[in-house]
């Protein structure tokens, strides 16, 4: 199974920075129902690449739904961000993963400690594909929890499933210019440009306290039919992110994709590629770069 999933393009693994990783654990194992694949502790040579040196010795957790596919969600240890709020900063802003039914998850989760829910389930007016909700975690991650419908839009593939929260389908990036951070993602990375919207995105608007009918430009990228990414054009009131000195981005920290090959790459690496081991690496070379909103992206070759 690993071996067809892992395409070029693919969403392979999201980090999560939490400064409370038991409690973090404890939520996503505990309410969204996944499965401790590794826990270990960070490498000094995985941390260097990371661009984040003080992460070296910190507690990792490789997250993953056991009857879902093989794509992962990963806890790293960090430091408390005095400043920090989500959806308030550019980068990586949030997670979109399939669920299979979203009135399950939000019945065990809307009354929970770990997660508060920004969105409760409804259909997005214009898009009759998906059912999503939003929460965000105790670490001030944001997650959006998509129960798919009917998986074929007019040129992207949406994923369903069977397990009670499984693989992220769609990273979500805030960036200061979303023209500049969907070029990088074609130019560099090699994704294609998919559909452009412009809508009234009650998820952002509530965060910067703006009217209801504030518009939100957003572009996909993908491979084929594929998706990748929705880069979201943020309001001039979004800063950088606040980050602990040499650690990684507190929250939603850094996308981890699969792609065909590190040599075709065309911006630079924090560090040279190297193999790695595990369930996520497999053996196989990666390296980790940043993008045109700041965002850190993780690369692992097909």
């Amino acid at each position: 199974m690993s071996s067809n999933f892992d395409s070029p393009g693919r969403i392979k693994c999201g980090t999560v920075t939490t400064p409370d990783i038991a409690a973090s654990l404890a939520d996503y194992t505990g309410l969204l129902g996944l499965a401790v694949l590794e826990d270990t502790p960070v490498s000094p040579s995985l941390a260097a690449a990371w661009g984040a040196p003080a992460s070296a010795g910190r507690r990792s957790v490789l997250l993953g739904a056991a009857d879902g596919q093989p794509a992962f969600l990963r806890l790293i240890e960090g430091s408390t961000v005095p400043g920090y709020s989500p959806l308030r900063s550019f980068g990586w802003a949030a997670y979109e993963h399939s669920v299979a039914s979203c009135d399950a998850l939000y019945a065990d989760i809307k009354d929970s400690i770990g997660f508060t829910v920004i969105g409760a389930p409804k259909l997005v007016p214009g898009f009759d594909n998906f059912i999503p909700f939003q929460v965000v975690g105790r670490a001030g991650e944001v997650l959006y929890l998509n129960q798919v419908l009917n998986g074929a839009m007019a040129d992207l593939d949406l994923p369903n499933t069977l397990a009670r929260v499984d693989q992220m389908f769609i990273a979500i990036l805030a960036a200061p210019d979303r023209a500049a951070a969907v070029a990088f993602h074609q130019q560099a990375l090699g994704f294609e440009e998919g559909q452009t919207w412009t809508i009234p995105y009650s998820v952002i608007n509530n965060s910067f306290g703006l009217p209801d009918d504030t518009l939100t430009a957003m572009t996909m990228t993908k491979t084929g039919r594929l998706p990748a990414s929705e880069i979201d054009q943020y309001p001039a009131a979004a800063t950088p992110r606040p980050c602990a000195p040499g650690e990684l981005p507190p929250g939603n920290a850094m996308i981890s994709f699969i792609t065909a090959s590190l040599d075709a790459v065309a911006a630079p690496f924090l560090t040279p590629p190297e193999r790695r081991d595990g369930p996520l690496y497999a053996g196989r070379r990666s390296a980790t770069l940043r993008g045109a909103a700041g965002e850190l992206i993780e690369l692992i070759e097909a």
